[in-house]
């Protein structure tokens, strides 16, 4: 069972959370808590494994409350808001703080059950990261320097997938990669509102342009697009040209965007082409399609275990074969770099 700490200022929040999440038969709500002040004498009573909290709160803010908590006493939290626009730059702030997850909470109290199963998946696979990876992943990311440039290569592309622990580790994966990068595909599950300012904060680190992609967007090199929360991400030809379909469509594998939707339509469109890349989560998410990148004749990396948060989707994809190279997460920018350079 997964002890669960409800950690929010609304009484009818934390009491639909505390019932709903208590359906699921691998986790156990422990307690609930107002405020950051109540929330930390219940963590030392209750030893949760994993936290629900809000960012916006009395006495103490949750991004600040976070803070103290990875400093102090680290464990792992979910950060469940109703932040949207603007505010999707404090819940950046809060992954940065130490968050592993985050979700959106709908702006009206009565209607947050709807999003606790989603809830639930989310605190099963934070439970089981690795914060010490994921603390040292995310200091150690601003030393970071880009490889040397590529010599041009053509019709290339570069597919990548992630999910829990994923934020960091593309952080570093693109640092490593040079401004000109063959054309790049990103799914990071990540909630609606969110991926635009995440694209923006691997733009600002990054040598190569990354934006949330829009539909229609050309796959050139230098560029990375990233899939916008709540929708797939494609890749399409035309031609000589590739370019991507950004659409709606049912949950795969309990997510949208799927890294199999966007794997799937890589090994269809690039074959050979192709360099798919699997970076730490929880699944089994991009682990078959993986396999039909490689089938096609394209290039495919697992991150290896040592250096994920969540060895859960690379491990799937490692099982069945699917990947040909495994490596830590500094290493797999030297390794794509090599495979792009094979024509």
């Amino acid at each position: 069972m997964i002890k669960v700490l409800v950690v929010d200022d609304s009484a009818v929040v934390r009491q639909i959370f505390e019932h709903r999440l208590s359906n699921d038969p691998d986790i156990e709500v422990v307690g609930t808590a107002p405020d950051p002040f109540v929330a930390r004498d219940m963590i030392v009573e209750l030893k949760p494994d994993v936290l629900t909290l809000d960012i916006e709160m009395p006495r103490m803010d949750g991004i600040t409350f976070l803070r103290k908590l990875m400093k102090h006493h680290p464990i792992p939290a979910v950060v469940v808001s109703s932040l949207t626009g603007e505010g999707s730059e404090l819940a950046m702030e809060a992954m940065a703080a130490g968050a592993v997850e985050v979700l959106t909470k709908p702006g009206a109290a009565y209607t947050v059950g709807d999003m606790t199963i989603a809830l639930a998946e989310k605190l099963k696979a934070a439970s089981v990261a690795d914060l010490t990876k994921f603390k040292s992943q995310r200091e150690s990311s601003g030393a970071i320097k880009p490889l040397a440039a590529l010599a041009e290569t053509t019709n290339r592309v570069l597919a990548i997938g992630a999910s829990t622990g994923g934020t960091v580790a593309l952080d570093r994966l693109l640092r490593a990669m040079p401004s000109n990068t063959p054309g790049t595909l990103i799914t990071q599950h990540m909630p609606a509102h969110f991926t635009k300012s995440f694209a923006e904060r691997l733009n600002s680190h990054s040598t190569m342009m990354v934006k949330e992609a829009q539909d229609g967007d050309s796959v050139i090199s230098g560029t990375a697009l990233l899939a916008p929360g709540n929708t797939h991400l494609l890749l399409r030809r035309s031609g000589a040209r590739y370019y991507v379909e950004v659409k709606s469509g049912p949950l795969v594998n309990r997510h949208r965007p799927s890294v199999d939707v966007m794997f799937r339509s890589v090994a269809r469109a690039a074959g050979a082409n192709a360099v798919g890349v699997i970076l730490t989560g929880m699944g089994k998410d991009g682990a078959r399609s993986l396999l039909e990148m490689k089938e096609a004749g394209a290039a495919t990396i697992g991150q290896d275990e040592a250096s994920c948060v969540v060895y859960g989707m690379p491990q799937a994809a490692f099982e069945i074969g699917a990947v040909e190279t495994q490596a830590s997460i500094d290493d797999i920018p030297r390794i794509v770099l090599a495979r792009l350079k094979k024509k």
